[in-house]
């Protein structure tokens, strides 16, 4: 496949739709912002983030972004949306972030760019491409030997179109509605055969819940919703 080809345009329509509420924490996207924290620990307590340098891939309006550099990385958030993008740059610069936002696809990233990250996360975009595939390859190539990647995604399982697209969207509006399409989620089992092609070493998975009531995220051993998955690539 053609880096540039794995972009679903309708999925960049979306997202710039949802760019002017990006950053209201009561907002469409306020599911965004109550999981923020679990995803910045999961990363934190698996990999040193300051004074690395972190590629964050598919960055929207920088939240995951701006929860990096608050710990002293060095940041570089990719997207496709400019007019997220344009949202992220706003909002990180009112905080006084210095973070480099770039839109570009992960591929051509990691073409111009390969081994030159520390860590590469890739936060709810597999199920949101053409190719996720495609995507675990290039952010493999954008790491350094001995760095972490880390993935969060949703498993393709009858709990998880009931959850995530009936509960989510119609029932209790955690996210604009036609944000997610089943066919596209991820199983566990096709993101660690992803990992594996790219030699890379599959680390750890674990599962994690979301209670919309009481707007709280922790860690389960369920992976039949939302899952996170950390990967590093082997040292010299």
């Amino acid at each position: 496949m053609i880096p540039d080809t794995n972009v679903d345009s309708s999925e960049i329509a979306k997202f710039d739709a949802q760019a002017r509420y990006w950053w209201d924490p009561n907002g469409a996207l306020k599911a965004l912002h109550d999981i923020n924290g679990l995803r910045l620990n999961y990363v934190r307590d698996r990999s040193v983030l300051k004074g690395k340098n972190v590629l964050d891939v598919g960055c929207g309006g920088g939240i995951f972004s701006e929860a990096l550099a608050a710990t002293g990385a060095a940041v570089t958030g990719l997207d496709m949306s400019e007019m997220q993008l344009a949202v992220a740059r706003q909002h990180a610069g009112d905080g006084g972030l210095a973070i480099d936002f770039h839109r570009s696809t992960v591929e051509t990233h990691a073409a111009e760019n390969p081994g030159v990250y520390d860590v590469v996360s890739c936060m709810e975009l597999l199920e949101h491409v053409p190719d996720p595939g495609s995507i675990v390859s290039a952010c493999g190539q954008l790491v350094k030997p001995g760095g972490d990647l880390f993935f969060a995604t949703l498993n393709r399982t009858f709990l998880s179109f009931f959850l995530a697209i009936i509960a989510a969207e119609y029932l209790f509006r955690l996210v604009p509605r036609g944000t997610h399409q089943y066919n596209k989620f991820v199983t566990p089992e096709e993101l660690k055969s992803w990992v594996d092609r790219e030699d890379l070493e599959f680390v750890h998975l674990t599962g994690f819940s979301y209670l919309p009531v009481i707007r709280r995220a922790d860690y389960c051993k369920y992976t039949s919703v939302n899952y996170l998955a950390h990967a590093r690539k082997p040292g010299i």
